[in-house]
């Protein structure tokens, strides 16, 4: 264990978690972990390695199925309330565990621990909201056009949910997924982040702690491990209805591809590039700490991060030189550190994303306005550690349509009325998060009229960072379409029926046709 997993009590957390430091890989079930190769976890905060899991082999992966089935015809006929009361149960351990494991997320991705404790957070809000869900899954009636019958509509739960996880939000997206699944009646089979295997295998512990207490099949939660070839195991699966699948675009289509293809259905969350409004009417304080917190807050690998700030020319001096000088007050460094704003990127692989970008927007005319650069010495030996940067751009040029998962903002100005703020907001092809900055009533309901935003999520003096459970999650375009969280967003979740009970001893048939036997 590293000096600083020592200093910051990981190994203290790992054990709470039930994760023992081994060298072999951990095995403890079938529908938990593999047999495979081994899967070495490193900590992108001082690139230590943390632990080994084995990965999911096709053997493995069908011995997981038939134990998700298995599970789901016993799952299925509990009352939703009382599937409800088992995800009550889930909610208070990670109530109980928030700590040990708000800590683990934090050093295995390298977001704030104070990030790390709200996304564990999320989760005990979610299954809050999966509670109460569970008494009102509800349908709908309708008349007939028929006397003496009834219509009306019912859901069913789907059978087997896939999930697919990115490393960015390593507990949370599975957790909006599983609550929601699990009250409608559904399983899941889960696969994280290879970045994130750990995480996986501390919220496949809890979860298995509480169905046991209850004496509930484990094939209700499922863990499997590996790369991509164990995602492709589960998206071209036909056992696997749904496959909800939260990463690039580029892997958001292969996935819906892959499913479509044997008529599946698939819930997809892919990329965001957002971007902030800010008019002449705005706030310009409350305009820098949106600004800022979207576009360094875990260290840019949001999907919601804020990549670009559309400003007024009007302002756009004064909004950028207040930018620029909140960047100064940045603290980088070890993220269980609570004095640190910023941690470090996930890999070597994102350094490198995130070094390409700054040289682009250079060759393609922009100006970087606050440097950016690799942090070495003491401190930043995992390699992992950037300086947020900022650049002066225009909307045309190929970075700037491009995003870029690192914290790494764009200054755009724009010039006359909203409109043309909105056509610059809207002009890529990411359709995930938005803000506007504005005082003014007339630029906010235009900027979330039918004209307006073309995102799934249109802020008005917030940023475009963060969600609360209550709203469905998702974005247009090609971040895929798909809605997670709250709302109505169950209703994936299950099957549509429709339903007419005929209670006369006649039989009418359809556009007057005659039929007597």
């Amino acid at each position: 264990m590293s000096k600083i997993a020592k200093e910051f009590g990981i190994e203290d957390a790992l054990n709470a978690l039930g994760i023992k430091e081994v060298n072999e890989g951990t095995s403890t079930g079938s529908t938990n972990f593999g047999t495979g190769d081994i899967l070495s976890s490193y900590s992108p905060v001082d690139g230590a390695l943390i632990a080994k899991v084995k990965t999911t082999t096709k053997e493995d992966f069908n011995k997981v199925l038939d134990a998700a089935t298995s599970a789901f015809s016993t799952w299925r006929k509990m009352p939703a309330p009382q599937r409800g009361e088992i995800v009550r149960q889930f909610g208070n351990k990670l109530r109980d565990l928030k700590e040990p494991l708000g800590k683990l997320v934090s050093y295995e991705m390298g977001k704030s621990y104070q990030e790390g404790l709200g996304e564990v957070q999320e989760m005990i809000d979610i299954c809050d909201f999966a509670v109460g869900l569970s008494r009102q899954l509800h349908g709908l009636t309708m008349h007939s056009e028929r006397p003496g019958h009834r219509m009306y509509e019912q859901y069913h739960p789907l059978g087997v949910v896939g999930i697919i996880s990115a490393f960015n939000f390593p507990v949370a997206v599975w957790a909006w997924n599983t609550a929601l699944a699990w009250v409608c009646g559904d399983v899941c089979v889960w696969k994280p982040s290879e970045k994130t295997p750990l995480c996986g295998v501390a919220c496949q512990n809890i979860a298995a702690e509480v169905f046991s207490a209850n004496g509930l099949p484990e094939g209700i939660s499922c863990l499997i491990n590996g790369n991509y070839e164990v995602g492709e195991l589960m998206t071209n699966d036909s056992r696997i209805p749904l496959v909800s699948a939260t990463g690039s675009i580029r892997m958001g289509k292969i996935v819906a591809q892959t499913v479509a293809a044997r008529l599946g259905k698939s819930l997809l969350e892919l990329g965001g590039n957002n971007a902030i409004i800010v008019t002449p009417d705005a706030d310009i304080k409350m305009t820098v700490i949106g600004a800022v917190f979207g576009a360094v807050g875990t260290a840019g690998q949001r999907c919601t991060s804020t990549r670009r700030v559309i400003i007024h020319d009007s302002i756009y001096d004064k909004v950028k030189h207040a930018i620029v000088d909140a960047y100064k007050q940045l603290r980088i460094g070890n993220p269980l550190d609570e004095n640190n704003h910023v941690g470090p990127l996930i890999d070597s692989d994102a350094v490198a994303n995130y070094n390409k970008a700054l040289e682009e927007v250079v060759e393609e005319g922009g100006t970087v306005i606050v440097e950016g650069g690799v942090l070495e010495g003491e401190g930043y030996e995992s390699g992992c550690y950037v300086k947020p940067a900022i650049a002066e751009a225009k909307p045309g040029y190929k970075i700037v349509q491009h995003e870029t998962f690192a914290p790494v903002l764009y200054l755009l100005s724009y010039s006359g009325d909203i409109e043309n703020a909105i056509e610059i907001q809207n002009g890529v092809v990411q359709g995930l998060s938005s803000a506007i900055m504005t005082t003014n009533l007339r630029e906010a309901e235009a900027f979330l009229s039918v004209t307006g935003s073309d995102c799934g999520i249109a802020n008005v003096n917030i940023g475009t960072s963060g969600a609360e459970i209550g709203g469905a999650f998702g974005g247009e375009k090609e971040t895929g379409g798909g809605r997670e969280s709250g709302s109505d967003a169950w209703k994936v979740y299950m099957r549509r029926q429709t339903n007419t009970i005929n209670y006369t001893n006649q039989l009418p048939l359809a556009q007057g046709i005659k039929f007597d036997l």
